[in-house]
Formats: C-alpha cells, sequence, structure tokens
C-alpha cells in the first residue's frame, strides 16, 4: 500500500522585506505571527536569501514587515529564491 506524504502546511504569515528601489519588488519568506523565520525548515537558496535581504536592510530593503499570507489555494505558493512582486492598490 503506498503511502503518501501530507504537504507541509501554509504559513499563515510571511515576513516581507520591500525594496527601497522598485515598488511592489523583494523577498517575502514563511514566519509565525511575530516573525519569526524557521531557518532549518527552509530551502539552501530560500535561505541564502533571506540571510541577504536581511543584511541588506537600509541599503537595498525596507525592515522586514510581518503580513498575512494569501490563503487562496489559487495562488501560488512562495517560489524557490523567495522573490516576489505585489500589486499596489
Amino acid at each position: 500500500m503506498p503511502s503518501s506524504t501530507p504537504a507541509p502546511a501554509r504559513s499563515a504569515h510571511e515576513l516581507r522585506f520591500q525594496s527601497l528601489f522598485n515598488l511592489g519588488r523583494g523577498y517575502a519568506f514563511p514566519c509565525d505571527a511575530e516573525g519569526h523565520v524557521d531557518i532549518d525548515a527552509l530551502g539552501d537558496r530560500l535561505r541564502q536569501n533571506y540571510f541577504y535581504a536581511r543584511t541588506c536592510i537600509g541599503r537595498e530593503f525596507h525592515a522586514p514587515a510581518v503580513h498575512l499570507a494569501p490563503q487562496d489555494a489559487t495562488l501560488p505558493t512562495l517560489p524557490i529564491d523567495g522573490t516576489v512582486s505585489w500589486t499596489w492598490r
């Protein structure tokens, strides 16, 4: 009998590092409600980009902010490298 591993639950929150120069561009990482990112759960590329974004606060990115992650099942999950574009209204 084949066993299937359930997909990991989507995080209800994401930590966003918004670009200082390109409105709507930046990085987003799954986190808890307080903004803590489980670094051990990130893939290598996502972890590298998380450290990069943290290092570049004030030079390339605003201070990070916690946002509710999109819960719509039709929306894609975070890309493997964490880069995202937001639509501002």
